[in-house]
């Protein structure tokens, strides 16, 4: 059946502190005006300042929550870093109530043989170790809610790897595992959910890269997704919980739902 079926009420996202990675990115920018529009505190991350303090502003502007900007470049993070973002959480905001990791990093498509060793290194960054790194660091805090989610963005080239994707599909594949991971190991928390979704094809700057003679027209715009985020984010019981979401089988209303624990 499709996740949202017969949608419960949304629940109020109002004082609830949401962290997106990849804020500015296609997908994140309009599940981060989306989720200050109901009320919450968002967290953008991303790494270019500029593109931050525009979403910033644009929250602003529009009476919302005042956001948090969080400048971090992936690449380039250590673990004191995410430490670093944890602390800043608890000090500044005292809770984290959601993560939805957006961000990605594609890197250069083509054989094997004609990819640099250094940036496969800065995909299993950005794409691997950075997901595990920031989440491990704010599983106190999200420990401490009363009501928290974990939303991992995959994608369709990591479960079904295809010639030329290279690192990113490799690295893809990689968090869907710690997705699967994380799973199993938070069945038995109570207010700890954990879900993961495919986007699949979308009117997204990745996209445009990927496949630039495709026409964009034709795709959903990421907007479409993001009441589907929502859902994950805060309209989810913990009994539904570990749900691997096709979108686009989910847009078309169909079965979409898979579970992420084996």
């Amino acid at each position: 059946m499709p996740v949202i079926a017969n949608p419960p009420p949304l629940a109020s996202l109002r004082n609830r502190v949401i962290l997106i990675t990849g804020a500015a990115g296609g997908l994140g920018a309009p599940l981060a005006r989306a989720c200050a529009a109901q009320g919450a505190t968002v967290v953008l991350h991303g790494r270019v300042v500029r593109k931050l303090e525009a979403l910033y502003d644009e929250i602003v502007a529009a009476q919302h929550p005042e956001p948090i900007i969080l400048p971090l470049d992936l690449a380039k993070a250590a673990a004191d870093d995410f430490g670093n973002v944890a602390s800043a959480l608890t000090s500044q905001l005292g809770r984290l109530d959601a993560l939805v990791h957006t961000a990605a990093l594609l890197g250069t498509l083509g054989p094997i043989e004609h990819q640099s060793f250094d940036s496969w290194l800065s995909l299993l960054r950005v794409n691997v170790a950075a997901p595990m790194g920031l989440t491990r660091a704010v599983m106190p805090l999200l420990n401490a809610a009363p009501d928290a989610s974990v939303v991992f963005t995959l994608d369709n080239r990591g479960e079904q790897p295809r010639a030329y994707w290279g690192g990113y599909a490799v690295t893809k594949a990689g968090v869907a595992t710690l997705a699967r991971e994380l799973a199993d190991e938070w069945e038995n928390r109570a207010h700890l959910r954990i879900n993961a979704v495919v986007p699949g094809p979308i009117r997204s700057p990745l996209r445009g890269q990927t496949h630039p003679g495709e026409d964009r027209a034709a795709l959903p715009p990421p907007d479409a997704l993001v009441p589907l985020y929502l859902h994950l984010i805060a309209g989810q019981s913990k009994a539904d919980s570990g749900q691997l979401v096709d979108a686009q089988e989910w847009l078309k209303g169909a079965s979409c739902i898979s579970p992420l624990r084996a």
